[in-house]
């Protein structure tokens, strides 16, 4: 923490861990709620199953962006809290506009969920497959606002040193959406059998639990309570409202450009073939499992980097940022190993690998799980990098090197190689990984230049004062 002396490189490495075990695991738990949609929703069938592949893809990348946006509210708060540890009004401030925008980019994503239907069509889909993406889409975007709610408060506990809240209450999120899916999916204890619909539902009442829960435990925890984020929640702060957008708008643009090229390789293989696509989505699964420990760790690496910006420490900020980057590839070595290793036993988690009426899917799946264990490392570091230039405020540059990277290199290489070459679905892939590789390259270079690049910060710069 920013109150403590100055610590060694290997004494950061371990506050880094201690930091991102809860997060990473927190991170993996939400995974795994996503999973049990994924799980009830493949027992309906694979036309059901690609459905929901093209609903999710748009809904992620809405997702992403919003939490993109709020969750710029994560180097504030570790800033504010460096700079002077008893910063109450300041951490207050900010997460009460970041709930601001939390139901206001809520409700703009709701409404363009609306016309989900004629997006798929737009895209090239068949007719019956976007009419149920589009159903499901309508009934998912009601989830919008208390995900991006939840995730604010996620941030708040996590930065102020209760990374653990975060993790049980994702834990209880699987319980509550399987539970939800049993019995809205297939019209379990009671309820109707709403099919791909029960599935939207229950995504529904679980991210509203998490929002009743976050509060309950902030109300709980003694320390967290004291901010009083709850307080005056009309007044606005629109000198913080517009720092959070200007910190917050480049990294939702970043992580809409690695969204999108991941939900832009959905509609390809949508294009290619269903099985491609039913593959597609569940060897995205596994890894995007494996993503959530180095995206973990790059959201330490964004707190503790910025506890040492906000105390204008530039040695601790290199320390910082350096163990986060060399924890987040030493796991990267260990889930590429993995992937390799036991590719059929991993996959079982998700379908029955010796059905036959599996046997061409899991064929693509294999293939494309290759390709995933390949990219693993570049996909790690190019996640804790962004965390660690997020950490120093630096996310416009950032988004540009996401924008070249993920679309003018791995996109148009995705293309081309699965519409165009013999390589179909794996050539998809193949353009995933370039796009990551590029990415990881530009954004080390960013980091290891930034006294060059002017990133680090001067002496206790601090916030000017404004009302309460």
């Amino acid at each position: 923490m920013a109150h403590r002396p100055t610590l060694t490189f290997r004494a950061e490495l371990g506050e880094t861990a201690r930091l991102a075990a809860p997060l990473a695991l927190a991170n993996i738990l939400q995974m795994a709620v996503f999973a049990v949609d994924v799980m009830f929703v493949a027992r309906l069938g694979q036309h059901a199953l690609a459905a929901a592949s093209l609903a999710v893809a748009l809904f992620a990348l809405l997702i992403m962006g919003c939490n993109g946006i709020t969750g710029a509210v994560a180097p504030l708060i570790a800033a504010e809290v460096g700079r002077r540890w008893n910063a109450v009004r300041e951490v207050r401030r900010s997460v009460r506009m970041a709930l601001w925008l939390a139901v206001l980019l809520g409700g703009a994503g709701i409404g363009l969920c609306l016309f989900g239907e004629p997006i798929m069509l737009a895209t090239g889909q068949e007719a019956d497959l976007a009419r149920l993406a589009g159903g499901f889409l309508a009934v998912l975007s009601l989830s919008l606002i208390p995900m991006i709610v939840a995730n604010v408060l996620r941030t708040f506990v996590s930065a102020l040193g209760r990374p653990v809240f975060a993790t049980a209450i994702t834990a209880m999120a699987i319980l509550v959406n399987a539970t939800g899916n049993y019995a809205f999916v297939f019209g379990n204890l009671g309820a109707p059998a709403l099919g791909l619909a029960g599935s939207a539902i229950s995504s529904l009442i679980t991210t509203c639990s998490m929002v009743a829960a976050y509060v309950l435990a902030i109300g709980a925890d003694r320390r967290l309570r004291r901010y009083r984020i709850f307080g005056r929640w009309w007044r606005p702060e629109w000198s913080r409202l517009r720092q959070i957008l200007g910190i917050g708008l480049p990294i939702a643009l970043t992580l809409i450009a690695e969204g999108g090229l991941f939900s832009g390789a959905a509609f390809l293989m949508g294009l290619i073939g269903e099985a491609q696509l039913a593959a597609h989505t569940i060897a995205l699964q596994v890894a995007a499992l494996f993503f959530q420990v180095p995206f973990g760790i790059g959201q330490a690496a964004t707190i503790r980097v910025g506890y040492h910006y906000g105390a204008g420490d530039g040695g601790a900020i290199g320390r910082a940022g350096w163990a986060a980057l060399v924890f987040g590839f030493a796991f990267a070595c260990v889930s590429a190993s993995a992937m390799v290793l036991w590719p059929r036993l991993i996959l079982s988690a998700y379908v029955d690998v010796h059905a036959a009426t599996n046997a061409v899917m899991m064929g693509f799946a294999l293939q494309y799980l290759a390709v995933a264990a390949a990219f693993q490392l570049v996909d790690g570091t190019q996640a804790v990098a962004a965390g660690v230039l997020r950490g120093v405020q630096d996310t416009r540059v950032p988004m540009v090197i996401a924008v070249v990277s993920y679309w003018l290199a791995g996109f148009a290489t995705a293309a081309a190689l699965g519409l165009v070459t013999p390589l179909a679905g794996v050539g998809v892939w193949i353009g995933l990984a370039v796009g990551l590789s590029v990415a990881a390259v530009l954004l080390l270079l960013r980091w290891h230049w930034r006294e060059r690049f002017g990133l680090l910060p001067a002496p206790q710069v601090r916030f000017g004062a404004s009302r309460s």
